[in-house]
C-alpha cells in the first residue's frame, strides 16, 4: 500500500478550478518533484495533502486512512506530515532551541529535556550546533531556512512537504538548503517536493510531475521528463526553463 495516495481531488477559489482532478501515490522513501509554472497548482496541493486546505472533490489517503474525511483530525495528521514553506515562519522571537521544540512539547507532549536534547542533535547533524540560543534575525536566510526544515523533522514526520524551500533565498545560500535535502533523501525520507531548481530536481527524484492549468500532465522518471518528454506543454516548459538557464 501507497504511503499517500490521492484520488481525483478539485480544488476551486471563487469559482476557478486550481487542481482539477488530480491522480497522485507516492510510495514510503520516495521523493517525488512537482515542477510546472507559476499558478499551476503545485503549492496548493501539497497545502490540501497537509490538510491547509479542504479539497472540493476527492480523496486523500494517508497509510490507507482517507484524511479528508470531515471527522479528520488535521492536527493528529500534521503529526505525520511535516511542511516547509518558501517563507521561513520561525517565531522572532523564540531561540532556534525553542522554535524547534515547541511542537514536540505542545503537539507531541515531549518533555522538554528530551525535546532539547533531539534538536541539539537534529541541528548538530545539520551543522548548527551553535545556533542553539541564537534568534532568528542573527541567522542567514540559508540558516533559517534550514531551522525550519529541522523543526519540522523534531516531529519525525513520515512524510515531509517542501514547498519552493530555495525560492526566497540568494543563490549563494541555495547549496547549503539543498545538501540537506540530499540528506534526507540518503536516510530514506518519504518528500514531495515543489522546485524552480530543475538540475537539483533531475538528481533528487525517483518521480517527477509537471502541472499544467491544475492538471498532473505528465509523470516520470527524471531521465524521461526531461530527455524525452510525451506531451507538448511539458516540451515547452521544460524550453522555457532551458532558455532562462535554469536547467
Amino acid at each position: 500500500m501507497s504511503l499517500l495516495t490521492i484520488e481525483g481531488v478539485w480544488k476551486n477559489y471563487h469559482g476557478h478550478s486550481v487542481l482539477r482532478g488530480i491522480d497522485l501515490s507516492v510510495e514510503a522513501h520516495e521523493v517525488v518533484c512537482l515542477i510546472g509554472a507559476s499558478g499551476s497548482g503545485k503549492s496548493t496541493l501539497l497545502r490540501c495533502v497537509n490538510l491547509l486546505e479542504t479539497v472540493d472533490d476527492g480523496v486523500i489517503r494517508l497509510d490507507g486512512a482517507d484524511i479528508t474525511d470531515v471527522r479528520t483530525d488535521a492536527d493528529e495528521v500534521r503529526k505525520s506530515v511535516g511542511i516547509v514553506f518558501q517563507a521561513f515562519n520561525l517565531f522572532p522571537h523564540m531561540t532556534v532551541l525553542d522554535n524547534i521544540t515547541l511542537a514536540p512539547r505542545r503537539v507531541h507532549g515531549v518533555g522538554r529535556a528530551r525535546a532539547e536534547e533531539e534538536a541539539r542533535d537534529l541541528l548538530d547533524r545539520f551543522g548548527l550546533a551553535d545556533k542553539a540560543g541564537a534568534y532568528p534575525d542573527r541567522l542567514s536566510g540559508g540558516q533559517q531556512q534550514r531551522v525550519a526544515v529541522i523543526r519540522a523533522l523534531a516531529t519525525r514526520p513520515r512524510l515531509m512537504l517542501l514547498d519552493e524551500v530555495t525560492s526566497a533565498l540568494d543563490p549563494a545560500l541555495v547549496a547549503e538548503v539543498l545538501e540537506i535535502i540530499r540528506e534526507l533523501k540518503a536516510g530514506g525520507m518519504t518528500m514531495i517536493l515543489t522546485t524552480h531548481e530543475m538540475g537539483f530536481c533531475r538528481e533528487i527524484a525517483d518521480t517527477v510531475c509537471f502541472l499544467d492549468d491544475g492538471v498532473l500532465l505528465e509523470r516520470g522518471t527524471p531521465e524521461q521528463i526531461f530527455t524525452d518528454p510525451r506531451e507538448p506543454r511539458t516540451r515547452e516548459f521544460l524550453r522555457t526553463v532551458l532558455d532562462a538557464r535554469r536547467l
